[in-house]
């Protein structure tokens, strides 16, 4: 009895070890994730999501994210093809597409793939004039995008998208576009202003042709300027008549 329990005491605890060591290479992989395993350094597969079992000590499980992630690209200084200073930064949403080449192609996919999109955004920008720059966008933005695919593509990396966020303008060029904008505005409001005289005097003359081919309508015209402005007994009124009028007076007078 005392030789099985010696026995016992010394097996128990490395059952427990050999326990705790069997457990310790049970894995959860989560369903946005893949495990890249390496067997003694070599790889070995990949492990999709669900309850994995790795051989611990001999394998290491490496996870990857396989969701679309975005990254921000620092402001950079470029210089455009104006050579006009401008700050421009801008965002990239990527995701892996190849779990293995993500881990074995490079240290840190998302260090490199922002580090490349600096460059690019530089490149890119650098050879665009500043209206150019801030008219299109969206051309510039796809331009980047098209570089920055092809050089992480052989990462397992595919970009998505690639938006310029902000364009930081020196001071002086924003006063001087300013500036611009309201000499524009002043521009359109005095050619609104001159097309509205024109269609008014346009109106006046077209009313004026009427009267003067009306029998009659130029009296009834006064008479009716006359109405309106005499409602106010306290105001002055000066009674202008046509010609025409007066000539008949002086004619029938003259009979």
């Amino acid at each position: 009895m005392e030789i099985i329990v010696g026995l016992f005491t010394l097996v128990f605890p490395g059952l427990i070890f050999l326990a705790l060591f069997l457990l310790g290479g049970i894995k959860v992989i989560n369903q946005y994730e893949r495990g890249v395993v390496l067997t003694l350094g070599r790889f070995s597969g990949v492990r999709e999501p669900g309850l994995r079992y790795v051989i611990p000590i001999f394998q290491k499980l490496m996870r990857v994210d396989v969701r679309s992630t975005p990254i921000d690209v620092p402001k950079q200084e470029v210089i455009t093809k104006d050579n006009v200073t401008v700050g421009v930064d801008a965002v990239v949403y990527f995701r892996v597409i190849d779990t293995p080449k993500a881990v074995l192609e490079t240290t840190n996919y998302v260090y490199a793939t922002s580090q490349f999109a600096q460059a690019a955004l530089r490149d890119v920008a650098g050879n665009a004039d500043m209206d150019e720059l801030l008219s299109n966008r969206d051309v510039i933005s796809q331009k980047i995008k098209e570089i920055v695919d092809a050089e992480t593509d052989k990462w397992g990396i595919d970009v998505e998208n690639v938006k310029i966020q902000n364009i930081e303008l020196p001071q002086d060029m924003k006063r001087a576009m300013a500036k611009q904008a309201e000499a524009e505005r002043e521009r359109r409001s005095n050619i609104i202003n001159a097309d509205g005289e024109k269609q008014a005097a346009q109106t006046l003359a077209e009313a004026a042709r009427i009267l003067s081919t009306t029998p009659g309508a130029i009296n009834l015209r006064t008479l009716n300027t006359i109405e309106r402005i005499s409602t106010e007994p306290s105001q002055k009124t000066m009674m202008l008549f046509p010609v025409e009028l007066v000539d008949a007076l002086r004619g029938h007078g003259n009979k």
